[in-house]
């Protein structure tokens, strides 16, 4: 019997240390409202309802636990010795910008967690992911060995599942994850056409660069994944981000094109030379079997700003039962005069996306994360969901379960003052201790036992 394939949506579980610091320039929200007073229980909530909601309407829907934070190991490698009392003491004092990273909760953003390859593409017939190294920020650089750890605890055994070391972390290969990857196919099932979306290469002088933010994900790493992946090289595409995206606040390129098997929703500004570069894209799905659909947006229906603002792309596509797709997009696109108008005249259009699905986010999206951002999409046989360790899968009890834990658990006001707090870091220890056992992922946060007490 030929086996099922189907498309799970793996979303970031927002951590207890949910905070606004303003890290990631070039991302115009993180930038906007650094300093600001977060909510982490409103914000890990606004997930959980937006995975239930999905879920309650048919969608696999599955969870990633938060890594651990504060990484109280960056803080000692910068020098701050001692408990770990006083070194959230000293370096709230000395180093208030290295702190935040410490406690950045930014790996809630799965889409930067791994870039994934399902087992229909790949040589050895596997699924393969490999961690995204994101060394362009300090705060996320840390992450791709705890992302990998989670990886392993979910997708083990090596006989259906591939989870490779992150690139070497250095700025020739830059990697941002899944942000920057598109998988399109005709069924889920069939081999499908892997597009990498790069924003600079570090040896090909000649390529056009942005000027004013810096382009995260390079095109030799972008190669070395699809190596690594063994994708067959005439079903592979390597697409350049347009630099003026870039500079506009386009950081990652789900910020400005979505797709969803054989459709792809995006702006006019977002490829270098778009009508050659998904000429290109067309030509190649033509040859896998299926045909390519655009749903092409033009600047003067909307402008960058206004991309950027209500985070239109940042969306997810999902089938509808009775055919067509589904678009769930943040809430400021309903807040946006024009985004709110454009959307009407898509669904008069004719297009396949046939209904759009508000979602409040705004807790994620005060930091630059919309729907998009929050999720990682995996693509399973029968045989690989079946493997799939812990008690992942979102159903009525897990959702009522972990909204539990967040309200007791999480406190509803923080900002950077509060780090050098003692409490905070129990807290946040007897919390992932609990969801340990919610999750059904024992010691999956093992690395508590190596916090320093006084």
């Amino acid at each position: 019997m030929t086996s099922r394939y189907r498309e799970v949506n793996f979303d970031g579980l927002v951590g207890p240390t949910h905070h606004y610091a303003g890290l990631s320039r070039g991302n115009k929200a993180s930038t906007l409202h650094g300093g600001e007073v977060s909510n982490p229980r409103e914000a890990a909530l606004q997930g959980l309802d937006k995975m239930w909601a999905l879920a309650q309407r048919g969608y696999m829907q599955a969870v990633i636990p938060p890594l651990m934070r504060p990484d109280l190991s960056l803080l000692r490698n910068v020098g701050f010795v001692g408990s770990d009392a006083h070194v959230l003491l000293d370096a709230q004092r000395d180093e208030r910008a290295v702190l935040c990273a410490a406690f950045s909760a930014s790996s809630m953003w799965a889409a930067n967690m791994a870039t994934v390859s399902p087992s229909p593409d790949t040589r050895d017939g596997r699924l393969h992911l490999t961690p995204a190294n994101l060394n362009t920020k300090l705060h996320r650089s840390q992450e791709h060995l705890e992302s990998a750890e989670v990886l392993q605890a979910i997708f083990a055994g090596s006989e259906h599942f591939a989870v490779h070391r992150a690139l070497v972390p250095t700025g020739a290969l830059g990697d941002e994850g899944a942000a920057n990857h598109m998988r399109f196919a005709g069924r889920w099932g069939d081999s499908g056409v892997e597009v990498f979306v790069y924003g600079r290469s570090e040896f090909d002088h000649s390529s056009a660069k942005p000027q004013r933010y810096q382009a995260r994900q390079t095109l030799e790493a972008s190669r070395a994944v699809a190596r690594k992946h063994g994708l067959a090289t005439h079903r592979t595409v390597f697409l350049q981000q347009n630099p003026l995206a870039v500079d506009a606040g386009v950081f990652h390129n789900d910020v400005i094109a979505v797709n969803h098997r054989d459709v792809l929703f995006y702006h006019q500004e977002a490829f270098v030379d778009e009508d050659s570069s998904l000429d290109h894209l067309a030509a190649v799905c033509s040859q896998a079997g299926f045909e390519l659909h655009k749903v092409r947006v033009s600047n003067s229906e909307l402008g960058l700003e206004d991309v950027v603002r209500s985070y239109l792309f940042n969306s997810q596509l999902l089938d509808l039962p009775e055919g067509g797709m589904l678009l769930v997009v943040p809430s400021e696109c309903n807040d946006n005069a024009r985004v709110r108008a454009y959307l009407g005249k898509l669904l008069a259009s004719g297009s396949p996306i046939r209904e759009v699905v508000f979602l409040d986010l705004r807790q994620s999206m005060r930091n630059g994360g919309g729907p998009a951002c929050l999720r990682l999409r995996v693509v399973l046989s029968d045989e690989q969901l079946a493997a799939v360790r812990g008690r992942v899968f979102m159903d009525h009890l897990l959702h009522s379960e972990l909204c539990s834990w967040v309200s007791r658990h999480y406190r509803q006001r923080l900002t950077a003052e509060d780090f050098a707090d003692p409490h905070l870091l129990i807290e946040i220890d007897d919390a992932l201790v609990e969801l340990e056992g919610i999750l059904e992922l024992p010691g999956l946060y093992s690395r508590r036992d190596q916090r320093q007490t006084p």
